[in-house]
C-alpha cells in the first residue's frame, strides 16, 4: 500500500489565524490540534478547524508544497481555501 502525505491548513473558530502543516496521518494530526495536544503556535492560537488539505504521494513533495504555501501571502492561502471550501466548513468530520 502506498503511503500518503498531506499538506493542510487549520484555522481558529473565527477564521482569523491560518496554520499550515504537513503530516502522514491527517486524522491523527487534526485530532491533536483539536484536543490541544500540539504545542507552540497551534495551541497558542487554538487552530482547531481543518479548512483545507491536499494529498501528496511522497514526503518530499508534501514538504515542498507546505513551504510553497507558507511562503505565499495570506491572500494566496485564503484563495486556496475558498476554491476548495468556500464556506470554510470544518472538513475533519468528513475524513
Amino acid at each position: 500500500m502506498d503511503r500518503q502525505f498531506y499538506v493542510y491548513i487549520m484555522t481558529n473558530a473565527r477564521n482569523i489565524v491560518l496554520y499550515t502543516g504537513v503530516t502522514n496521518d491527517l486524522i491523527r494530526r487534526v485530532f491533536q490540534h483539536r484536543e490541544d495536544i500540539c504545542s507552540g503556535f497551534a495551541t497558542k492560537y487554538k487552530t482547531i478547524k481543518l479548512v483545507y488539505y491536499e494529498v501528496c504521494q511522497e514526503a518530499y513533495g508534501a514538504i515542498r508544497r507546505e513551504k510553497q504555501i507558507k511562503s505565499g501571502s495570506r491572500q494566496d492561502k485564503i484563495d486556496l481555501i475558498n476554491n476548495m471550501n468556500p464556506k470554510w466548513e470544518d472538513l475533519y468530520p468528513r475524513l
